[in-house]
């Protein structure tokens, strides 16, 4: 039999195209993930709306610019259980894989934050944290109090069971309050697994398939993809910030402290400036955090009984109850079962040195009525000036260079009268309202 050889040129070619197709293969993979990213943000702080708003445009982004996934670092005592239950709710809604990871070391998901974790399509931790101790808090005990873990208990289950996690131990952490750490969470499948760094988790969670909104399956293609990072605004940044309960009730303290102070030694109004923005940011920070009406009442209560101890001062009634109403104001300020509320350290000082300053700041106050400094030059006949402030029922005038007490004998001087001034008495001056003086003109005008 004779055998026909193959052209030489077409045996090249085919050799050709297969050796094209074999790169086309090794190749195609590492293109694709080269074209892809990642989103990354960060949530650290206490669980309010503030850090669910910039959670849902995070994700909102992630979707809308057609990334592979939303990494979530986080960092959270806990906080409101509104704001949790809005991020839970997006997160088990979202188009894209959410994956959250509880880190750096030292970090933990406590409280709202475990279940924000458990919420995610892929948990993750870094070594040094823990997750967990969920039971909510109250002051009540009884049927309200169960009421209120058998409603959380029933809805970490259900999270757990959307995402196949460990159901047990989401009773215990609302139940008993059980919290694990990183690596007994891996183990019993609480967290999908741990990573020291960033790149620890994108190479364990490549290739990984979740279950995104719809029931649509995605496979996660997470090597040598771009990190885009999110951050949030300047503003969000600052309320998140501010939305701390101690530095709330510091702001408001102290800023009623600075207005006290205008109102003892009245001046160039720095205290009051100081005291309006202390108080204008603790109204900010009240804004985004559980505030209960009946601590908000306590606080009215004693600020108004600290203004009362300045404008009339006793043997320190006044400021004794300011004090005592202002302890229970923090002990009551924030609803529960938040998570979220004043620490004792923080409590306890700062009510007892605003006890003592308000009693310090009454007694400045009587000194200042009851002395008026009358240093400058002599005040001259005749020499008009404005009723500056009144104390009691007496008004004080700022004549030449000093404060001095003034009366009328004609009628009760009021804040904001113009006199002139028609003789002195010791330390007091006689004043005549200058509208008087002018219509008692007028009427001797013939």
């Amino acid at each position: 039999m004779r055998l026909t050889e193959a052209p030489t040129g077409r045996l090249s070619a085919t050799v050709a195209a297969l050796y094209a197709a074999c790169l086309l293969l090794v190749f195609a993979v590492p293109a694709a993930a080269q074209g892809a990213s990642v989103l990354e943000t960060e949530a650290t702080g206490p669980v309010t709306p503030v850090m669910a708003n910039h959670l849902a445009d995070a994700l909102h982004e992630a979707e809308r610019g057609g990334h592979t996934a939303l990494i979530v670092r986080l960092d959270t005592p806990g906080g409101l259980v509104t704001a949790m239950r809005d991020i839970v709710k997006s997160f088990l809604n979202a188009d894209v894989p959410v994956v959250v990871w509880v880190s750096p070391a030292g970090a933990g998901a406590a409280s709202a934050g475990y279940l924000i974790t458990s919420a995610a399509h892929i948990a993750a931790m870094a070594p040094g944290t823990n997750i967990g101790a969920a039971t909510p808090i109250d002051l009540e005990q009884g049927e309200v109090l169960d009421k209120i873990v058998n409603d959380a208990a029933a809805y970490a289950r259900s999270i757990a069971e959307a995402r196949g996690r460990d159901v047990d131990f989401a009773e215990e952490a609302t139940v008993d309050g059980a919290s694990l750490s990183a690596e007994e969470a891996a183990e019993r499948n609480v967290v999908d697994l741990v990573a020291a760094s960033r790149d620890d988790l994108l190479r364990a969670g490549d290739g990984r398939t979740v279950e995104v909104a719809g029931g649509r399956e995605v496979q996660l293609r997470t090597t040598g993809v771009e990190i885009v990072a999110y951050e949030a605004s300047w503003a969000r940044r600052v309320l998140q910030r501010l939305a701390d309960p101690n530095l709330a009730f510091l702001f408001m303290s102290i800023g009623t402290l600075a207005i006290l102070y205008e109102l003892a030694q009245p001046g160039v109004g720095a205290g009051a400036a100081v005291g309006v923005i202390l108080i204008v940011l603790a109204l900010f920070a009240l804004a985004v955090l559980p505030v209960n009406a009946a601590g908000l009442a306590l606080l009215g209560l004693a600020i108004a009984l600290f203004v009362g101890e300045i404008f009339a001062p006793g043997i320190g009634v006044l400021a004794a109850g300011g004090t005592v109403a202002l302890l229970l104001a923090g002990l009551f300020l924030f609803q529960r079962p938040t998570g979220v509320g004043v620490d004792l350290r923080v409590l306890v000082p700062t009510v007892v040195l605003a006890g003592l300053a308000a009693a310090g700041l009454a007694v400045v106050a009587a000194r200042s009525r009851s002395a008026p400094v009358a240093a400058g030059p002599e005040p001259a006949l005749n020499e008009t000036t404005t009723v500056r402030r009144i104390v009691g029922d007496r008004a004080q005038v700022f004549v030449g260079g000093a404060w001095w007490n003034a009366r009328s004998p004609t009628r009760q001087l009021q804040h904001g009268d113009e006199v002139r001034v028609v003789g002195r008495r010791d330390l007091e001056l006689v004043v005549e309202p200058v509208e008087d003086a002018t219509s008692d003109d007028q009427e001797g005008t013939p």
